[in-house]
């Protein structure tokens, strides 16, 4: 039997790859006779990008720039292709990781390091730009990163606007007369998680601002924020940025950069399939083990490990989903692509305690398969 383990990262705990060797690992101690291949996936989330450079034999390269809270720091990016593509995760810049937990400001938070970034990757001549959006800190609608590349957002006495996101609500104009025009000239491709749009119930300041710290009352701020932003670039684009499929990404990152700098948003997982050549590895495979923190309803919307069960299926490739969380009852939705779906962990555990346990949970669990197939298999 060869298994193909293909997870995505299990968030606040372990990245993929550490997930897929810990899974190998509990494989190796089973009774079970079987080959497998590690093949950690990301959909657009933290970490992607690390994921795709190193698929496609690229090199990091330092830069500094500034976190969501304009503190310099130390970041990378990734050349691949031959330095023809760059791909930037933006969480390496505008990352909920690099603040404490009383320092979550979304109202505040801005994404003009990513910018800096993108900006650092335009110097070196890039045609084309891939972005994994998963895990900011911000929902500034993109602000930060245009304002990086030249865009000024003005109030009605023709001043800056300081203080974004919230400031938006004072938003009269947008100034992108010194726009960086080499943005235009590359291909800019950004990898989406979620299918939110920018507004609204489902939106990005009620869906993702309170993951980012946001109040209840800080929600309502961002969403009229985002809302004056929106009209205001209706008006002078012609293009409604609150109507985009995948806009609400990052804190609404997609919504504004496809929207001023043409950015083409993307099915996160299946590009990241193209980009990595996984149906090869798949077609090798007898059973495919995928997983991340949680698996339940939000999974079909377009996570890592849908992504890869669909596969799967396609090939009819049973398919064993792990996760720290499974729904209690039966899902019928996600038995159609889940033959099994089995919680890692083994007693009741507070959230922390379960996060510092998760290695030995996946080696336990995988053994457990393991040993559990050795059976079918004698």
């Amino acid at each position: 039997m060869h298994i193909l383990i293909a997870p995505n990262a299990f968030k606040n705990s372990l990245h993929a790859s550490a997930v897929a060797q810990f899974i190998g690992e509990g494989l190796q101690q089973s009774k079970l006779n079987c080959s497998f291949e590690c093949f950690p996936i990301g959909d657009g989330g933290d970490g992607t990008a690390a994921l795709i450079v190193k698929k496609r034999n690229g090199i990091i390269q330092k830069a500094e720039a500034h976190d969501a809270l304009a503190r310099k720091i130390e970041s990378s990016f990734g050349l691949i292709d031959g330095g023809s593509t760059a791909v930037i995760e933006l969480a390496d810049a505008s990352g909920i990781k690099f603040l404490h937990p009383h320092e979550l400001d979304p109202l505040h938070a801005s994404t003009f390091g990513t910018g800096e970034l993108i900006k650092h990757a335009l110097d070196k001549g890039v045609k084309k730009i891939i972005m994994c959006i998963g895990g900011s800190a911000t929902v500034d609608g993109g602000t930060g990163i245009l304002e990086a590349l030249g865009i000024r957002f003005l109030n009605n006495e023709n001043e800056i606007l300081k203080s974004l996101p919230e400031s938006l609500i004072n938003l009269s104009a947008i100034d992108i007369s010194n726009l960086d025009k080499r943005i235009l000239d590359c291909q800019l491709v950004i990898l989406c998680d979620v299918k939110n749009k920018l507004l609204g119930e489902n939106g990005a300041p009620k869906i993702f601002g309170p993951q980012k710290g946001a109040s209840v009352e800080d929600g309502n701020k961002l969403e009229k924020a985002l809302t004056k932003f929106r009209d205001v670039a209706l008006i002078q684009t012609g293009l409604d940025m609150s109507i985009i499929e995948h806009g609400g990404a990052a804190g609404g990152v997609a919504a504004g950069l496809a929207t001023f700098c043409n950015a083409k948003l993307v099915d996160g997982i299946e590009y990241f399939f193209t980009l990595t050549s996984f149906d090869e590895a798949l077609q090798k495979a007898d059973l495919v083990i995928t997983g991340e923190g949680s698996i339940d309803a939000q999974t079909l919307e377009g996570k890592g490990p849908y992504g890869v069960a669909l596969r799967a299926k396609e090939k009819d490739i049973p398919v064993i989903g792990m996760a720290g969380k499974v729904p209690l009852t039966t899902d019928t939705d996600l038995q159609k692509y889940f033959d099994a779906l089995l919680s890692i962990n083994n007693e009741p555990a507070g959230m922390s305690d379960a996060i510092k346990n998760t290695k030995d949970n996946l080696i336990r669990t995988a053994k457990a398969i393991g040993d559990l197939l050795s059976i079918q298999v004698i």
